[in-house]
């Protein structure tokens, strides 16, 4: 477990990389077994929160289906401190008429923040949904624009 600004994290990784990072809203017993992989996201995060990072170097594994693996893609392709839509994003991964999907495939994210899917919002404006809840989702767009 990784404490953050916005909650304590739980993270996986195997030799591979990260492959899940999960926000825990509640009081668990925990195993902790620390390797690289581990050692090296926490720094990452810890940068991250304190506005020096913008783009995470540490491997992860994605695991999803074809068109989710596009719109996580897509959504690493967002610049640090900006958002786009979910139509944008359908746009960009040839997929126009998609968008709830895109919102669905958004959901599945694993890895938040490493796959920055707080940076798609709706048409108009509005936040839309998060994983991590809708307060976290805007803690984080706020946490960006201060750095930029």
């Amino acid at each position: 477990m990784i404490q953050t600004p916005i909650g304590s994290v739980i993270l996986e990784a195997n030799s591979a990389g990260i492959y899940r990072l999960q926000i825990n809203d509640v009081s668990l017993p925990t195993f902790t077994q620390k390797n690289s992989e581990h050692a090296a996201v926490q720094q990452e995060l810890h940068a991250y929160f304190t506005g020096t990072l913008r783009h995470f170097k540490t491997p992860i594994t994605l695991i999803g289906t074809p068109f989710q693996q596009a719109v996580w893609a897509a959504v690493q392709e967002i610049p640090y401190g900006q958002t786009r839509s979910y139509a944008d994003i359908a746009r960009a991964i040839g997929r126009p008429k998609a968008v709830r999907a895109v919102g669905t495939a958004i959901g599945a994210n694993p890895v938040w923040i490493i796959v920055p899917c707080h940076r798609v919002i709706q048409s108009n404006g509005g936040l839309g949904g998060y994983a991590g809840g809708i307060e976290r989702k805007k803690w984080l767009l706020e946490h960006e624009r201060k750095w930029l």
